[in-house]
């Protein structure tokens, strides 16, 4: 028989993944972790690349071009050297130049905090407008810079939100992005709190491979354990 947990409403279910990874990962304050154009330059470059991977290939960016100018007039070969640890450095060395171009225009300063004032659509759409500039990028500058109520879904979070039974099996980022809003408060604190947890219990215990399900504090959440453990082939 199902736990009746485990047969949880999706908005119940979900609180409820809130507070137990709160309480095994401590509540966050929400402090921007880096400003908002490195936010932003960095999570273009994150896209089907390792964190660490994501840091060298910035840092070797901006030892060779240390200004957004200098990134802007680079010759394309040499961008993309410098971005070689990321996954596709060429086409986002070209993003990058012609996101910058773009932002260079009005924000000759490369200071986006004009995003603070606009509503949650307009600074969506302004940034999902730049090249390189997808679902996730957006929501990431706006909840961890700007404190919009936005929930970013990333590789992590779908796994998790499939798993649990927050969202079907096919349903796509793009469209995990919105069902997993309308499940929760339009409380950015909530959303940067469950958002950082999800990512971090992806990456520790709800992995790809071989998830740790037998130390896992959503297991008598879970749908996908249920359906393991029904089977008989419990982690």
């Amino acid at each position: 028989m199902a736990d009746a947990q485990q047969q949880l409403p999706p908005a119940e279910k979900i609180w409820q993944v809130h507070i137990r990874l709160n309480e095994v990962f401590g509540h966050l304050s929400g402090h921007p972790r880096r400003d908002p154009m490195r936010e932003l330059i960095s999570t273009m470059l994150s896209h089907r690349t390792t964190h660490a991977n994501e840091e060298k290939a910035y840092f070797q960016m901006l030892e060779k071009f240390p200004t957004w100018e200098e990134v802007i007039n680079a010759p394309v070969d040499e961008l993309t050297e410098a971005l070689a640890p990321a996954e596709f450095p060429g086409a986002k060395a070209l993003n990058i130049q012609k996101a910058l171009k773009i932002i260079q225009v009005d924000h000759p300063d490369y200071n986006l905090d004009f995003l603070r004032e606009m509503e949650v659509e307009t600074a969506m759409d302004w940034l999902m407008a730049l090249p390189g500039v997808g679902l996730k990028t957006a929501t990431l500058v706006l909840l961890f810079n700007f404190h919009k109520p936005v929930f970013p879904v990333d590789t992590h979070v779908h796994r998790i939100s499939q798993r649990v039974g927050l969202i079907g099996a096919k349903v796509t980022h793009e469209k995990a992005h919105q069902i997993l809003l309308d499940l929760l408060p339009k409380d950015a604190l909530v959303l940067y709190n469950l958002h950082r947890h999800m990512l971090k219990h992806g990456q520790k215990i709800c992995t790809w491979r071989a998830p740790k399900c037998e130390v896992c504090v959503l297991q008598n959440l879970c749908n996908y354990y249920a359906e393991v453990r029904s089977k008989g082939i419990d982690q």
